[in-house]
Protein backbone atom coordinates (compact mmCIF):
# COMPACT_ATOMS: atom_id res chain seq x y z
CA UNK A 1 0.00 0.00 0.00
CA UNK A 2 1.20 3.51 -0.84
CA UNK A 3 2.47 5.55 2.14
CA UNK A 4 2.16 2.55 4.46
CA UNK A 5 5.43 3.19 6.32
CA UNK A 6 4.89 6.96 6.42
CA UNK A 7 1.28 6.55 7.51
CA UNK A 8 2.23 4.21 10.34
CA UNK A 9 4.89 6.58 11.69
CA UNK A 10 2.72 9.70 11.42
CA UNK A 11 -0.18 7.97 13.13
CA UNK A 12 2.13 7.02 16.02
CA UNK A 13 3.20 10.67 16.40
CA UNK A 14 -0.45 11.75 16.30
CA UNK A 15 -1.44 9.17 18.92
CA UNK A 16 1.32 10.43 21.24
CA UNK A 17 0.22 14.05 20.78
CA UNK A 18 -3.50 13.47 21.25
CA UNK A 19 -2.88 11.25 24.28
CA UNK A 20 -1.53 14.16 26.33
CA UNK A 21 -3.64 16.67 28.18
CA UNK A 22 -1.30 19.64 27.62
CA UNK A 23 1.53 20.27 25.18
CA UNK A 24 4.67 22.34 25.57
CA UNK A 25 6.73 23.84 22.77
CA UNK A 26 9.39 21.17 23.38
CA UNK A 27 6.70 18.44 22.99
CA UNK A 28 5.75 19.84 19.59
CA UNK A 29 9.36 20.16 18.42
CA UNK A 30 10.11 16.59 19.49
CA UNK A 31 7.07 15.37 17.55
CA UNK A 32 8.15 17.38 14.50
CA UNK A 33 11.56 15.68 14.56
CA UNK A 34 9.72 12.36 14.26
CA UNK A 35 7.62 13.78 11.41
CA UNK A 36 10.78 14.98 9.63
CA UNK A 37 12.41 11.55 9.87
CA UNK A 38 9.23 9.81 8.66
CA UNK A 39 9.00 12.08 5.61
CA UNK A 40 12.68 11.66 4.70
CA UNK A 41 12.38 7.88 5.02
CA UNK A 42 9.38 8.07 2.65
CA UNK A 43 11.79 9.66 0.11
CA UNK A 44 10.13 13.07 0.17
CA UNK A 45 12.35 15.78 -1.29
CA UNK A 46 14.61 17.26 1.44
CA UNK A 47 13.76 20.89 0.64
CA UNK A 48 10.05 20.05 0.70
CA UNK A 49 10.42 18.30 4.09
CA UNK A 50 12.29 21.23 5.62
CA UNK A 51 9.67 23.73 4.42
CA UNK A 52 6.72 21.58 5.53
CA UNK A 53 8.07 20.87 9.02
CA UNK A 54 8.92 24.55 9.51
CA UNK A 55 5.37 25.61 8.62
CA UNK A 56 3.77 23.01 10.90
CA UNK A 57 6.10 23.88 13.81
CA UNK A 58 5.47 27.63 13.53
CA UNK A 59 1.70 27.16 13.50
CA UNK A 60 1.67 24.46 16.20
CA UNK A 61 3.82 26.45 18.63
CA UNK A 62 1.43 29.40 18.70
CA UNK A 63 0.07 30.13 22.17
CA UNK A 64 -3.55 29.81 21.01
CA UNK A 65 -2.75 26.18 20.10
CA UNK A 66 -0.69 25.29 23.19
CA UNK A 67 -3.22 26.91 25.55
CA UNK A 68 -6.27 25.29 23.95
CA UNK A 69 -8.20 22.49 25.67
CA UNK A 70 -7.28 19.99 22.95
CA UNK A 71 -3.80 21.00 21.75
CA UNK A 72 -3.02 17.53 20.36
CA UNK A 73 -6.08 17.60 18.12
CA UNK A 74 -5.23 21.12 16.99
CA UNK A 75 -1.73 19.99 15.94
CA UNK A 76 -3.23 17.05 14.02
CA UNK A 77 -5.52 19.51 12.24
CA UNK A 78 -2.51 21.63 11.29
CA UNK A 79 -0.57 18.60 9.98
CA UNK A 80 -3.59 17.58 7.91
CA UNK A 81 -4.03 21.08 6.46
CA UNK A 82 -0.34 21.41 5.57
CA UNK A 83 -0.27 18.00 3.87
CA UNK A 84 -3.28 19.02 1.79
CA UNK A 85 -1.59 22.30 0.87
CA UNK A 86 1.59 20.43 -0.07
CA UNK A 87 -0.26 18.15 -2.49
CA UNK A 88 -2.23 20.90 -4.16
CA UNK A 89 -5.08 22.05 -1.88
CA UNK A 90 -7.91 21.01 -4.21
CA UNK A 91 -8.60 18.42 -6.90
CA UNK A 92 -7.49 19.71 -10.30
CA UNK A 93 -9.83 18.67 -13.12
CA UNK A 94 -9.01 18.00 -16.77
CA UNK A 95 -9.19 20.91 -19.17
CA UNK A 96 -10.65 20.55 -22.66
CA UNK A 97 -9.98 22.65 -25.75
CA UNK A 98 -12.88 24.27 -27.64
CA UNK A 99 -12.04 22.33 -30.83
CA UNK A 100 -12.63 18.61 -31.31
CA UNK A 101 -10.92 16.37 -30.48
CA UNK A 102 -9.45 17.79 -27.32
CA UNK A 103 -5.89 16.42 -27.15
CA UNK A 104 -4.37 14.90 -24.01
CA UNK A 105 -0.67 14.20 -24.54
CA UNK A 106 1.04 11.74 -22.21
CA UNK A 107 4.79 11.82 -21.65
CA UNK A 108 7.31 10.24 -19.30
CA UNK A 109 10.25 7.90 -19.03
CA UNK A 110 10.20 4.31 -20.27
CA UNK A 111 8.68 1.92 -17.76
CA UNK A 112 6.56 4.56 -16.02
CA UNK A 113 3.38 2.89 -17.28
CA UNK A 114 2.20 5.36 -19.96
CA UNK A 115 0.52 2.80 -22.21
CA UNK A 116 -1.41 1.14 -19.40
CA UNK A 117 -2.54 4.39 -17.84
CA UNK A 118 -3.52 5.74 -21.29
CA UNK A 119 -6.09 2.94 -21.44
CA UNK A 120 -7.24 3.61 -17.88
CA UNK A 121 -7.67 7.32 -18.63
CA UNK A 122 -9.63 6.52 -21.82
CA UNK A 123 -11.93 4.15 -19.90
CA UNK A 124 -12.42 6.76 -17.16
CA UNK A 125 -13.39 9.41 -19.73
CA UNK A 126 -15.74 6.98 -21.44
CA UNK A 127 -17.49 5.71 -18.29
CA UNK A 128 -17.47 8.75 -16.00
CA UNK A 129 -17.72 11.61 -18.51
CA UNK A 130 -19.53 10.00 -21.45
CA UNK A 131 -16.71 10.90 -23.83
CA UNK A 132 -15.82 9.12 -27.08
CA UNK A 133 -12.03 8.81 -26.66
CA UNK A 134 -9.47 7.72 -29.25
CA UNK A 135 -6.01 6.38 -28.39
CA UNK A 136 -3.06 7.29 -30.64
CA UNK A 137 0.02 5.04 -30.86
CA UNK A 138 2.99 7.42 -31.16
CA UNK A 139 5.56 5.23 -29.42
CA UNK A 140 7.21 3.86 -32.57
CA UNK A 141 10.50 2.75 -30.97
CA UNK A 142 9.75 0.33 -28.13
CA UNK A 143 9.24 -3.21 -29.42
CA UNK A 144 5.54 -4.21 -29.42
CA UNK A 145 4.48 -0.82 -27.98
CA UNK A 146 1.86 -0.36 -30.71
CA UNK A 147 0.56 -3.89 -30.22
CA UNK A 148 0.38 -3.33 -26.46
CA UNK A 149 -1.72 -0.19 -26.92
CA UNK A 150 -4.05 -2.06 -29.28
CA UNK A 151 -4.52 -4.80 -26.65
CA UNK A 152 -5.17 -2.14 -23.98
CA UNK A 153 -7.62 -0.34 -26.28
CA UNK A 154 -9.52 -3.54 -27.00
CA UNK A 155 -9.69 -4.34 -23.30
CA UNK A 156 -11.31 -0.99 -22.44
CA UNK A 157 -13.39 -0.77 -25.61
CA UNK A 158 -11.64 2.28 -27.06
CA UNK A 159 -10.38 2.52 -30.69
CA UNK A 160 -6.66 2.93 -31.39
CA UNK A 161 -5.20 5.00 -34.23
CA UNK A 162 -1.86 3.71 -35.52
CA UNK A 163 0.25 3.99 -38.66
CA UNK A 164 3.02 1.57 -37.78
CA UNK A 165 6.56 2.70 -37.06
CA UNK A 166 6.55 5.94 -39.01
CA UNK A 167 7.15 9.54 -37.99
CA UNK A 168 5.48 10.04 -34.57
CA UNK A 169 4.81 13.73 -35.26
CA UNK A 170 3.01 12.90 -38.53
CA UNK A 171 1.09 10.09 -36.79
CA UNK A 172 -0.05 12.46 -34.03
CA UNK A 173 -1.18 15.03 -36.61
CA UNK A 174 -3.06 12.35 -38.58
CA UNK A 175 -4.69 11.08 -35.36
CA UNK A 176 -6.15 14.54 -34.71
CA UNK A 177 -7.65 14.61 -38.22
CA UNK A 178 -8.98 11.04 -37.82
CA UNK A 179 -10.56 11.86 -34.46
CA UNK A 180 -12.27 14.96 -35.87
CA UNK A 181 -13.63 12.93 -38.82
CA UNK A 182 -14.94 10.11 -36.62
CA UNK A 183 -16.58 12.18 -33.85
CA UNK A 184 -14.00 11.34 -31.18
CA UNK A 185 -14.14 14.22 -28.71
CA UNK A 186 -10.93 13.32 -26.84
CA UNK A 187 -7.60 12.09 -28.25
CA UNK A 188 -5.13 10.48 -25.81
CA UNK A 189 -1.62 10.36 -27.31
CA UNK A 190 0.74 7.66 -26.03
CA UNK A 191 4.26 8.97 -26.73
CA UNK A 192 7.64 7.24 -26.61
CA UNK A 193 9.70 7.17 -23.44
CA UNK A 194 13.41 6.75 -22.86
CA UNK A 195 15.46 5.12 -20.13
CA UNK A 196 16.68 8.61 -19.25
CA UNK A 197 15.94 12.18 -20.31
CA UNK A 198 17.73 13.26 -23.50
CA UNK A 199 17.46 16.07 -26.04
CA UNK A 200 16.21 13.82 -28.85
CA UNK A 201 13.26 12.72 -26.73
CA UNK A 202 12.40 16.26 -25.67
CA UNK A 203 12.64 17.65 -29.20
CA UNK A 204 10.28 14.98 -30.50
CA UNK A 205 7.79 15.73 -27.72
CA UNK A 206 8.04 19.47 -28.41
CA UNK A 207 7.22 18.80 -32.09
CA UNK A 208 4.20 16.64 -31.17
CA UNK A 209 3.03 19.41 -28.84
CA UNK A 210 3.34 22.02 -31.60
CA UNK A 211 1.55 19.78 -34.14
CA UNK A 212 -1.41 18.83 -31.92
CA UNK A 213 -1.83 21.84 -29.55
CA UNK A 214 -2.84 19.67 -26.56
CA UNK A 215 -5.26 20.94 -23.93
CA UNK A 216 -3.39 18.80 -21.40
CA UNK A 217 0.21 17.56 -21.23
CA UNK A 218 0.26 14.98 -18.47
CA UNK A 219 3.51 13.58 -17.15
CA UNK A 220 3.25 9.91 -16.14
CA UNK A 221 5.41 9.19 -13.10
CA UNK A 222 6.12 5.88 -11.37
CA UNK A 223 5.34 6.57 -7.69
CA UNK A 224 7.90 3.97 -6.64
CA UNK A 225 10.82 5.99 -7.99
CA UNK A 226 10.76 8.41 -5.05
CA UNK A 227 12.91 11.55 -5.40
CA UNK A 228 13.98 10.55 -8.92
CA UNK A 229 10.38 11.18 -9.94
CA UNK A 230 10.73 14.79 -8.79
CA UNK A 231 13.87 15.30 -10.91
CA UNK A 232 12.08 13.80 -13.93
CA UNK A 233 9.03 16.02 -13.37
CA UNK A 234 11.21 19.12 -13.13
CA UNK A 235 13.03 18.29 -16.40
CA UNK A 236 9.86 17.59 -18.38
CA UNK A 237 8.16 20.67 -16.99
CA UNK A 238 11.06 22.93 -17.98
CA UNK A 239 10.88 21.75 -21.61
CA UNK A 240 7.18 21.05 -22.16
CA UNK A 241 5.39 23.16 -19.51
CA UNK A 242 3.30 20.19 -18.40
CA UNK A 243 -0.23 20.81 -17.11
CA UNK A 244 -0.32 17.99 -14.59
CA UNK A 245 0.97 14.66 -13.35
CA UNK A 246 -0.43 11.13 -13.26
CA UNK A 247 1.07 8.77 -10.67
CA UNK A 248 1.23 5.06 -11.46
CA UNK A 249 1.75 2.10 -9.09
CA UNK A 250 0.44 4.03 -6.12
CA UNK A 251 -0.88 0.72 -4.80
CA UNK A 252 2.60 -0.80 -4.57
CA UNK A 253 4.94 -1.04 -1.61
CA UNK A 254 5.99 2.52 -2.24
CA UNK A 255 7.34 5.18 0.06
CA UNK A 256 5.14 7.81 -1.56
CA UNK A 257 7.73 10.57 -1.76
CA UNK A 258 6.78 11.50 -5.32
CA UNK A 259 3.17 12.29 -4.41
CA UNK A 260 4.27 14.57 -1.58
CA UNK A 261 7.02 16.32 -3.54
CA UNK A 262 6.06 16.76 -7.18
CA UNK A 263 3.50 19.56 -6.73
CA UNK A 264 5.80 21.57 -4.47
CA UNK A 265 8.73 21.27 -6.89
CA UNK A 266 6.95 21.79 -10.24
CA UNK A 267 3.94 23.81 -9.21
CA UNK A 268 1.83 21.45 -11.35
CA UNK A 269 -1.00 19.39 -9.81
CA UNK A 270 -1.32 15.62 -9.59
CA UNK A 271 -4.52 14.92 -11.51
CA UNK A 272 -4.86 11.14 -11.43
CA UNK A 273 -3.37 8.03 -9.87
CA UNK A 274 -3.25 4.39 -10.93
CA UNK A 275 -4.10 2.20 -7.95
CA UNK A 276 -3.97 -1.37 -9.28
CA UNK A 277 -3.62 -3.65 -12.27
CA UNK A 278 -7.22 -3.60 -13.53
CA UNK A 279 -8.41 -0.94 -16.03
CA UNK A 280 -10.85 0.37 -13.40
CA UNK A 281 -8.06 0.90 -10.83
CA UNK A 282 -7.74 4.59 -11.61
CA UNK A 283 -8.78 7.57 -9.50
CA UNK A 284 -8.83 11.36 -9.71
CA UNK A 285 -6.26 12.62 -7.20
CA UNK A 286 -7.84 14.51 -4.28
CA UNK A 287 -5.18 16.04 -1.97
CA UNK A 288 -7.55 16.26 1.00
CA UNK A 289 -8.54 12.60 0.67
CA UNK A 290 -4.95 11.45 0.30
CA UNK A 291 -3.92 13.42 3.40
CA UNK A 292 -6.81 11.79 5.25
CA UNK A 293 -5.61 8.32 4.19
CA UNK A 294 -2.03 9.07 5.26
CA UNK A 295 -3.18 10.20 8.72
CA UNK A 296 -5.42 7.13 9.15
CA UNK A 297 -8.68 9.07 8.89
CA UNK A 298 -9.92 6.95 5.97
CA UNK A 299 -11.33 8.00 2.62
CA UNK A 300 -15.05 7.43 2.79
CA UNK A 301 -15.81 9.82 -0.11
CA UNK A 302 -13.75 7.77 -2.57
CA UNK A 303 -15.36 4.59 -1.22
CA UNK A 304 -18.81 6.11 -1.86
CA UNK A 305 -17.79 7.18 -5.37
CA UNK A 306 -16.53 3.66 -6.12
CA UNK A 307 -19.84 2.27 -4.92
CA UNK A 308 -21.82 4.72 -7.05
CA UNK A 309 -19.73 3.89 -10.12
CA UNK A 310 -19.95 0.11 -9.67
CA UNK A 311 -23.34 -0.52 -8.11
CA UNK A 312 -26.37 -0.83 -10.38
CA UNK A 313 -29.03 1.50 -8.97
CA UNK A 314 -31.93 -0.71 -10.04
CA UNK A 315 -30.32 -3.78 -8.49
CA UNK A 316 -29.70 -1.82 -5.28
CA UNK A 317 -33.39 -0.82 -5.08
CA UNK A 318 -34.52 -4.40 -5.65
CA UNK A 319 -32.10 -5.68 -3.00
CA UNK A 320 -33.37 -3.11 -0.49
CA UNK A 321 -36.94 -4.24 -1.15
CA UNK A 322 -36.00 -7.93 -0.80
CA UNK A 323 -34.27 -7.22 2.52
CA UNK A 324 -37.38 -5.40 3.78
CA UNK A 325 -39.56 -8.33 2.70
CA UNK A 326 -37.01 -10.81 4.16
CA UNK A 327 -36.56 -12.50 0.77
CA UNK A 328 -32.76 -12.18 0.62
CA UNK A 329 -31.42 -15.36 -1.05
CA UNK A 330 -28.15 -16.90 -2.26
CA UNK A 331 -28.42 -15.17 -5.66
CA UNK A 332 -28.40 -11.82 -3.83
CA UNK A 333 -25.53 -13.07 -1.65
CA UNK A 334 -23.46 -13.88 -4.77
CA UNK A 335 -24.27 -10.46 -6.25
CA UNK A 336 -22.70 -8.77 -3.21
CA UNK A 337 -19.45 -10.68 -3.81
CA UNK A 338 -19.34 -9.45 -7.42
CA UNK A 339 -19.87 -5.86 -6.34
CA UNK A 340 -17.11 -6.12 -3.71
CA UNK A 341 -14.68 -7.37 -6.36
CA UNK A 342 -15.66 -4.58 -8.76
CA UNK A 343 -14.77 -2.08 -6.03
CA UNK A 344 -11.27 -3.53 -5.64
CA UNK A 345 -11.92 -6.30 -3.14
CA UNK A 346 -12.36 -6.42 0.62
CA UNK A 347 -8.79 -5.28 1.36
CA UNK A 348 -9.08 -2.15 -0.80
CA UNK A 349 -12.41 -1.22 0.79
CA UNK A 350 -11.12 -1.70 4.35
CA UNK A 351 -8.19 0.65 3.73
CA UNK A 352 -10.62 3.51 3.00
CA UNK A 353 -12.44 3.18 6.31
CA UNK A 354 -11.50 5.58 9.14
CA UNK A 355 -9.20 3.92 11.67
CA UNK A 356 -8.06 1.24 9.23
CA UNK A 357 -4.47 1.95 10.23
CA UNK A 358 -5.22 1.20 13.88
CA UNK A 359 -7.03 -2.02 12.94
CA UNK A 360 -3.75 -3.39 11.54
CA UNK A 361 -5.53 -5.31 8.80
CA UNK A 362 -3.20 -7.98 7.48
CA UNK A 363 -3.93 -8.29 3.77
CA UNK A 364 -2.48 -11.78 3.75
CA UNK A 365 -5.33 -12.78 6.05
CA UNK A 366 -7.94 -11.43 3.62
CA UNK A 367 -8.35 -14.37 1.28
CA UNK A 368 -9.89 -12.89 -1.87
CA UNK A 369 -9.76 -16.40 -3.40
CA UNK A 370 -12.19 -17.59 -0.74
CA UNK A 371 -14.76 -15.21 -2.22
CA UNK A 372 -14.22 -16.76 -5.66
CA UNK A 373 -14.69 -20.22 -4.10
CA UNK A 374 -17.97 -19.09 -2.55
CA UNK A 375 -19.15 -17.76 -5.91
CA UNK A 376 -18.23 -21.12 -7.48
CA UNK A 377 -20.27 -22.96 -4.84
CA UNK A 378 -23.33 -20.80 -5.47
CA UNK A 379 -22.90 -21.22 -9.25
CA UNK A 380 -22.97 -25.01 -8.77
CA UNK A 381 -26.46 -24.81 -7.28
CA UNK A 382 -29.68 -24.99 -9.25
CA UNK A 383 -31.84 -21.83 -9.45
CA UNK A 384 -34.29 -23.46 -7.05
CA UNK A 385 -31.52 -24.14 -4.51
CA UNK A 386 -30.20 -20.58 -4.73
CA UNK A 387 -33.66 -19.13 -4.16
CA UNK A 388 -34.60 -21.56 -1.39
CA UNK A 389 -31.53 -22.73 0.57
CA UNK A 390 -33.78 -24.64 2.98
CA UNK A 391 -33.92 -27.55 0.48
CA UNK A 392 -30.14 -28.06 0.65
CA UNK A 393 -29.99 -31.49 2.26
CA UNK A 394 -26.83 -33.59 2.66
CA UNK A 395 -27.12 -35.18 -0.80
CA UNK A 396 -27.51 -31.84 -2.56
CA UNK A 397 -24.57 -30.38 -0.64
CA UNK A 398 -22.32 -33.27 -1.70
CA UNK A 399 -23.31 -32.73 -5.34
CA UNK A 400 -22.66 -28.97 -5.09
CA UNK A 401 -19.24 -29.57 -3.50
CA UNK A 402 -18.23 -31.91 -6.35
CA UNK A 403 -19.42 -29.38 -8.95
CA UNK A 404 -17.48 -26.52 -7.36
CA UNK A 405 -14.35 -28.58 -6.69
CA UNK A 406 -14.49 -27.99 -2.93
CA UNK A 407 -15.19 -29.98 0.25
CA UNK A 408 -18.67 -30.41 1.75
CA UNK A 409 -17.40 -28.44 4.78
CA UNK A 410 -16.86 -25.44 2.48
CA UNK A 411 -20.48 -25.64 1.33
CA UNK A 412 -21.65 -25.90 4.96
CA UNK A 413 -19.51 -22.90 5.89
CA UNK A 414 -21.02 -20.84 3.06
CA UNK A 415 -24.57 -21.71 4.12
CA UNK A 416 -23.76 -20.75 7.71
CA UNK A 417 -22.30 -17.38 6.59
CA UNK A 418 -25.36 -16.77 4.44
CA UNK A 419 -27.71 -17.50 7.35
CA UNK A 420 -25.74 -15.13 9.62
CA UNK A 421 -25.87 -12.38 6.98
CA UNK A 422 -29.58 -12.93 6.46
CA UNK A 423 -30.22 -12.74 10.21
CA UNK A 424 -28.21 -9.54 10.44
CA UNK A 425 -30.16 -7.99 7.55
CA UNK A 426 -33.45 -9.03 9.13
CA UNK A 427 -32.45 -7.23 12.31
CA UNK A 428 -31.19 -4.22 10.36
CA UNK A 429 -34.43 -3.93 8.37
CA UNK A 430 -36.56 -4.02 11.52
CA UNK A 431 -35.81 -2.64 14.97
CA UNK A 432 -32.15 -2.18 14.10
CA UNK A 433 -33.02 0.22 11.30
CA UNK A 434 -35.25 2.28 13.61
CA UNK A 435 -32.54 2.35 16.26
CA UNK A 436 -29.92 3.36 13.72
CA UNK A 437 -32.15 6.13 12.32
CA UNK A 438 -32.42 7.56 15.87
CA UNK A 439 -28.64 7.73 16.12
CA UNK A 440 -28.03 4.38 17.78
CA UNK A 441 -25.29 1.90 16.94
CA UNK A 442 -25.41 -0.48 14.02
CA UNK A 443 -26.90 -3.86 15.01
CA UNK A 444 -23.72 -5.80 14.09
Amino acid sequence: MAFEGLSEKLQKVIKDLTGRGRLSESDVKLAMREVRMALLEADVNFTVVRSLVKKITERACGQDILDSLTPGQQVVKIVNEELIELMGSTHSTLQYSPRTPSVIMLCGLQGAGKTTIAGKLALYLKKRHNKRPLLAACDVYRPAAIEQLKVVGERVGVPVFEQGQGDPVAIARAAVAYGAAHSNDVLVIDTAGRLHIDDALMEELEKIKAATEPAEILLVVDAMTGQDAVNVAESFNNRLDITGVMLTKLDGDTRGGAALSVKAVTGKPIKFSGTGEKPEDFEPFHPERMASRILGMGDVLTLIEKAQANVDEEKAKKLTQKIKEQKFDLEDFAEQFKQMRSMGGVGAMLKMLPGAGQMKVDESQIDEKAILHMEAIISSMTPAERRNPNILNAGRRRRIARGAGVEVQDVNRLIKQFEQTKAMMKQFSGKGMKKFSRGGRLPF
